[in-house]
């Protein structure tokens, strides 16, 4: 049986992907999957872009999921995004994945597994300790000087994974070896890539534009509110670019323009390292936006994924021989 098709609207921060995967979905009759890390806690708003509910003009799923203060694994993330791309193919519509965190992209599309149920043990309470009171670069570091080759695949954020990969060379194995097996693509879905760029010194001035704005729109008075719900409880979204320097600001360490600088600086080094994934992935055909508006970029990505479709069959075309 041929697997459900995806279309895949990717890129670095401040891209504009949000506005063509509408746009795409709009067209092709179909609804907006998020896969972006942060956008699935309530009230991160102003600091992850998300777009506003009166504003959008198709559905938009995995956004507005969890509490800031609890745990949202990647796996939990899996799981619930593959039933919204399930539920949208199944009325015979296109989910539309859009967002720039590469490993729940590939939770998704691809045949990946999680550990799930672990016991906590206290090898395991003490890196928690350690990236609670030291922070995940703390923790990080100690990857990075143990086994520099796994600390080349995980996110410095990723706690949970860091953890893991510590673990493992606790008992004499590699994070690195274990998943090499994971660069090969095994598909969950058919999924055809699109990812949206710019030349390297407009994305970064898009990337100062957006975070003075997030400023303006009030980002200082959003991670209070959110500090008071549990912010800083969570390894994950306490971490996230823009709330773990606010939390700076609000302690007093650092000032406004500090705060502002730190967030650009750090949003820039992000969109760094998502040119970087994109690149090593290999998957999605790249749309350079200063050459063509929005509007273009989706009409080009639809006229795309016909001829994607044309080339692989439905299940229902495929159980009958046809296309």
């Amino acid at each position: 049986m041929s697997l459900v098709r995806v279309a895949c609207i990717v890129g670095p921060t401040a891209s504009g992907k949000s506005d063509v995967a509408e746009l795409v979905a709009m067209q092709l009759g179909g609804e907006v999957v998020s896969v972006d890390s942060m956008q699935v806690y309530r009230g991160m708003d102003i600091g992850t872009a998300k777009l506003d509910p009166a504003h959008r003009r198709v559905p938009l799923h995995m956004v507005d999921v969890t509490d800031v203060g609890t745990t949202y694994s990647v796996a939990q993330f899996q799981r619930d995004a593959r039933a919204c791309c399930d539920a949208i193919a199944a009325e015979g519509g296109v989910p539309v994945l859009c967002g720039g965190t590469g490993l729940y992209l590939d939770a998704v599309i691809d045949q990946l597994e999680f550990p799930t149920g672990e016991v906590i043990d206290e090898r395991r309470a003490a890196y928690e300790r350690l990236a609670r009171d030291e922070g995940p670069q703390a923790l990080y570091a100690m990857l990075l000087e143990r086994d520099a080759r796994s600390a080349a695949l995980i996110h410095p954020n990723n706690v949970r994974r860091v953890i893991r990969a510590l673990e493992l060379c606790d008992d004499g194995q590699s994070y690195a070896t274990r998943n090499e097996g994971l660069r090969q693509h095994q598909p969950y879905y058919d999924a055809a890539l699109w990812a949206l760029v710019w030349p390297r010194e407009v994305l970064y001035a898009r990337i100062d534009k957006r975070v003075e704005q997030m400023f303006a729109d009030g980002l200082v008075d959003e991670v209070r509110a959110l500090d008071a719900q549990g912010l800083r409880t969570s390894q994950t979204a306490s971490q996230a670019i823009g709330y773990k320097e606010v939390l700076q600001l609000v302690d007093g360490l650092i000032d406004l323009e500090e705060a502002k600088n730190l967030v650009k600086r750090n949003t820039r080094h992000y969109a760094k390292r998502q040119l970087s994934w994109l690149q090593r992935d290999g998957r999605a055909d790249m749309i350079d936006l200063s050459t063509c508006s929005p509007t273009d970029a989706a009409l080009h990505i639809c006229k795309e994924w016909e001829r994607h479709i044309t080339a692989s069959p439905t299940p229902e075309e495929d159980a009958h021989g046809t296309l």
